[in-house]
C-alpha cells in the first residue's frame, strides 16, 4: 500500500478523438462474447478489469459480488462470475442492475486509503492507484466497485481512466443512434412485449382515427394537413380538428400561433366535453377576419362555453424546475462518507421545493378535470410553446378521467400521444449529450413523480406498479431506444432516412451502406431480421432490457378495472350548475382560468378583428372550489344533488398526502437498495397465490384419502371439510 508522497506519482491520460468507423466490429464482438459480455451493435470494449468486487448494501448488511468490470464505448458493465439464474438471460441485452449507460453517469470518484476521494474528469491527474471506484448515476444509483488488494494494480488505473475518457467522448459521438439494440439474435425478442401490451405510436392516420372511435369524438376528424411537416415541424403528421373546418381554412391559421401549434383535440370526455391544447398567440400577425373566425371555431370546438387554462400560471418554469431537481439529486445521492442529521435533511428537502411543484401539477390537473366533468364545454390548455407543461397537464387529466390511460397499453399510448408525437423536446430536456445545459429540465420525470403520487392514493386503479414507473424513469437515460432520442416526429423521420452514419454518398454511386459492404466482403450476408431491426427499438420493448422476473413486477395484481368496482377513493363531486352561468343574451361564453380565478373574457384573441363575445367581467369562484377539499357524501334528506364519478380520480393535495418517492430517489440508501425486484404487492400476491394453491392441493389430497378410507369401511364420513385436520381415518 502506498504511504506518504515518496511513492506518489502523476499520470495524465492522452486525449484522443473517438473513432466513428469500427471496421473490426465482428472480431471485437466475438472477443466480447468469449468474455461473457454481450455487445450491442457497434459496441466494442475499451478496457476490462477482472476480480473486481461490487458492493451492494441491503438493509444493514454489505454484500460483495465478484466479477469482471468492462468499459465499452457505450456503457460500463459488470458481469458477475456467478451467472444469474434467469430463464431468459439470453434474451436480456441490458442488465439494469449492473449496466450504466455512459450518458447516465453524473460523476466518477476514485477512492484510496492514502488520499481523499477525487472526482475525475477527462483532464484529471491521479496521484494514487485507486482502490475503489464510485459511479454516481443520474437515475439516483451509486455503483461501488473495489479492486484487488494485492498492491499496485495497473488494471485498476486503466479501467478507471478508460471509463472517464469514454464518458467524456460519448458526448461528442454522433453514432449513438446507430449503436442500438440491433443484433440479429434480438430479432425474435423484439415485439414480444408489444403483443402482450400493444401500444399505439400515433405515426399513422389509422392510429389517430382509432383513438377518435375509442373516445366517441364524432364531431372531430383527422387531418393530414401536416403530413409533410410543411405547416409545423414540431407537430405530429396528423392533427385532430373540428369536422366542420376544411384544410384550406386550417392552413391560414398556423402562422398565428407560436411554432405553428394550432388548437387541436387531446381527449374527448364521455359527457361531451373536449380537452384541447394550443401554443401562445402570435399578436404581431394581422389575420383576416375569416382567419379569426376559424380560430374561434377551433377554440370553441362546437361548444357554447370555452375555458382557457394558462398552464404556466402557478407552475414552475423550466429553470426553477431544473434547479429544484439538481438540489433533490444532490440531497438524495450525496457523499456516502458524509452523515446528515434528520432535521437538516428534511429541512433541505423542503428547500428544494420539489414536492411543492408536484403538488402544483396535481392541483392544476384536478382543476382541469373538474371543469371537464362539470359541464359540456371546451377546455383549452395554453402554454407559450405548448411542448412542456401542456404535455404534463394533458397527460395527468386523461389519467384522472380515462380508465384506459391507467392500463399498461393505455398509459404507453398516452406517453406516445401527448409527449413523443406532440413534440416534447426530449433531447434538450433530458440532455443526454450535454449539448443543451441551459434548456435541460426534468418535465417528464416530474410527470412520473405525479403518477407515483396517484398510484399511492389509488393503488387498485392502475394496472401497472411502482416498479414499472421506476423502469420508465431509468429508461429515459438509456440512449439505445428511439422513444426519447428525438424532439418530434419530424426529427425522427429525418434520422431514419437514407442518411445514417453507416452510409456514404458519392456522385456516381449515390448512398452506399458502409457496414453492409463490410459484411459482404467478409462473407456475412444480411438477413431479413437485420433489415427489419436497422432502426432503434421502442422503449416499450421491455424484454430487451428487463428480464421476465422484472417484467412480472410491472403488472399490478390488485388492479380492478373501473367497470367492476365502486367509486374510486369514495370520491364524489358536488353538481353545481351555476359556476359558469352565461347571460341569456349571449350565444357563447369564454372564460380564463388563471391565478385560481375564472374570469369572463370580453376578447380572448389578441387581434383587433376578433369578435367581442361577451361584455363585462365578473369574479368567479375560487379554483379551490372546483375541487372540494373534503369528500362530499350524499345527504340523508336528499336535498343536495350529488353525482358520483366512477371513472374520476381526484387526489388529496394537503401536505401529508404528498410524499417523497423514496424508492426512486433514495435507492442508494441501505434500506432501499434492493433493486427493481424489491418485495412489492406483486411479489406478496404471488406468494399468497402459491400458498392458496398448496392449501387447495392439500385439501383435495386429504379429502380423497378420507373418501377412500370411508369406502373401505362401507360408511359415509360425517366430518365437515373444515374439521378434516382433526379427524383420522382408520381401517
Amino acid at each position: 500500500m502506498l504511504s506518504g508522497s515518496k511513492n506518489s506519482f502523476k499520470l495524465k491520460q492522452d486525449i484522443h478523438e473517438p473513432q466513428l468507423c469500427i471496421p473490426e466490429v465482428h472480431e471485437m464482438n466475438k472477443k466480447a462474447r468469449q468474455l461473457s459480455l454481450k455487445c450491442l451493435s457497434g459496441e466494442y470494449i475499451h478496457e476490462e478489469a477482472i476480480h473486481v468486487r461490487k458492493s451492494v448494501t441491503c438493509r444493514d448488511e454489505v454484500v460483495y459480488i465478484n466479477g469482471t468490470l468492462y468499459c465499452t464505448n457505450l456503457r460500463t458493465s459488470f458481469i458477475p462470475h456467478q451467472a444469474p439464474e434467469i430463464e431468459n438471460y439470453q434474451c436480456q441485452i441490458l442488465n439494469t442492475n449492473n449496466d450504466v449507460a455512459l450518458p447516465c453517469i453524473e460523476r466518477i470518484v476514485a477512492v484510496s486509503s492514502v488520499a481523499k476521494p477525487k472526482v475525475l474528469t477527462a483532464h484529471s491527474t491521479l496521484k494514487f492507484i485507486p482502490e475503489g471506484l464510485l459511479i454516481y448515476c443520474k437515475d439516483f444509483r451509486i455503483m461501488r466497485f473495489h479492486f484487488n488488494d494485492s498492491g499496485l494494480e495497473p488494471q485498476a488505473l486503466r479501467i478507471t481512466m478508460a471509463i472517464v475518457q469514454a464518458h467524456q467522448d460519448f458526448g461528442r459521438m454522433a453514432h449513438y443512434e446507430n449503436a442500438a439494440l440491433q443484433d440479429v439474435q434480438n430479432g425474435q425478442v423484439r415485439g414480444k412485449m408489444q403483443k402482450e401490451f400493444p401500444t399505439i405510436f400515433f405515426n399513422s392516420s389509422l392510429d389517430w382515427e382509432s383513438e377518435l372511435r375509442r373516445t366517441g369524438a364524432s364531431n372531430w376528424r383527422v387531418s393530414p394537413i401536416n403530413e409533410r411537416f410543411d405547416m409545423s415541424t414540431s407537430l405530429p403528421k396528423y392533427l385532430t380538428v373540428p369536422s366542420r373546418l376544411l384544410d384550406t381554412e386550417l392552413k391560414r391559421t398556423f402562422a398565428h400561433f407560436s411554432e405553428g401549434r394550432i388548437p387541436r383535440l387531446c381527449w374527448h370526455h364521455p359527457c361531451g366535453s373536449d380537452l384541447l391544447r394550443v401554443a401562445g398567440f402570435q399578436p404581431d400577425t394581422d389575420p383576416e377576419k375569416e382567419d379569426v373566425r376559424t380560430v374561434e371555431v377551433m377554440m370553441l370546438a362546437n361548444h357554447s362555453q370555452c375555458v382557457i387554462v394558462d398552464t404556466m400560471d402557478n407552475m414552475p418554469n423550466l429553470l426553477d424546475l431544473q434547479l429544484s431537481y439538481l438540489k433533490l439529486r444532490a440531497l438524495c445521492v450525496n457523499d456516502i462518507y458524509l452523515t446528515v442529521s434528520d432535521e437538516k435533511w428534511f429541512s433541505t428537502l423542503e428547500s428544494t421545493r420539489w414536492l411543492d411543484y408536484v403538488r402544483s401539477c396535481l392541483k392544476k390537473a384536478s382543476e382541469v378535470s373538474s371543469l371537464l366533468v362539470d359541464r359540456c364545454r371546451s377546455v383549452v390548455l395554453q402554454e407559450s410553446d405548448d411542448r412542456d407543461l401542456n404535455c404534463l397537464v394533458a397527460s395527468l387529466v386523461q389519467v384522472m378521467l380515462d380508465p384506459h390511460s391507467r392500463t399498461l397499453s393505455g398509459f404507453q399510448s398516452l406517453v406516445q400521444k401527448e409527449w413523443v408525437a406532440a413534440g416534447h423536446p426530449f433531447q434538450q430536456r433530458i440532455n443526454l449529450l450535454k449539448e443543451a445545459d441551459k434548456e435541460e429540465s426534468p418535465v417528464f420525470l416530474l410527470f412520473l413523480d405525479c403518477m407515483w403520487q396517484l398510484l399511492q392514493q389509488f393503488p387498485t386503479a392502475f394496472e401497472f406498479t411502482e416498479a414499472y414507473l421506476i423502469a420508465l424513469h431509468d429508461s429515459t437515460y438509456v440512449p439505445f431506444f428511439c422513444t426519447f432520442l428525438f424532439n418530434n416526429q419530424w426529427e425522427q423521420g429525418r434520422r431514419n432516412q437514407h442518411k445514417s452514419l453507416s452510409q456514404t454518398y458519392t456522385p456516381v454511386n449515390g448512398w452506399r451502406d458502409f457496414i453492409t459492404e463490410q459484411h459482404l466482403l467478409k462473407g456475412m450476408y444480411p438477413t431479413a431480421i437485420q433489415e427489419e431491426s436497422t432502426y432503434p427499438p421502442s422503449i416499450w420493448e421491455w424484454s430487451l432490457h428487463y428480464s421476465h422476473q422484472q417484467q412480472a413486477q410491472f403488472k399490478n395484481p390488485v388492479y380492478v378495472s373501473c367497470s367492476n368496482h365502486a367509486v374510486l377513493n369514495n370520491y364524489t363531486i358536488l353538481h353545481t350548475t351555476d359556476k359558469l352561468d352565461p347571460t341569456p343574451s349571449a350565444n357563447v361564453s369564454v372564460y380564463l382560468l388563471s391565478k385560481g380565478l375564472l374570469t369572463l373574457q370580453t376578447q380572448f384573441l389578441p387581434w383587433k378583428n376578433s369578435s367581442a363575445l361577451r361584455k363585462g367581467t365578473r369574479r368567479a369562484q375560487s379554483s379551490e372550489s372546483l375541487v372540494e377539499p373534503e369528500r362530499l357524501t350524499s345527504s340523508k334528506s336528499g336535498r343536495t344533488h350529488l353525482r358520483s364519478f366512477k371513472q374520476q380520480l381526484l387526489p388529496l393535495l394537503m401536505g401529508p398526502w404528498i410524499h417523497l418517492w423514496h424508492r426512486c430517489y433514495l435507492r442508494c440508501s441501505s434500506y432501499n437498495q434492493v433493486g427493481i425486484c424489491a418485495p412489492t404487492v406483486s411479489s406478496l400476491a404471488e406468494e399468497l397465490k402459491l400458498l392458496q394453491e398448496k392449501m387447495s392441493h392439500e385439501f383435495t389430497t386429504r379429502n380423497h384419502t378420507q373418501t377412500g378410507c370411508s369406502s373401505r369401511k362401507q360408511r359415509v364420513p360425517s366430518c365437515h371439510p373444515t374439521e378434516k385436520s382433526g379427524r383420522t381415518c382408520q381401517k
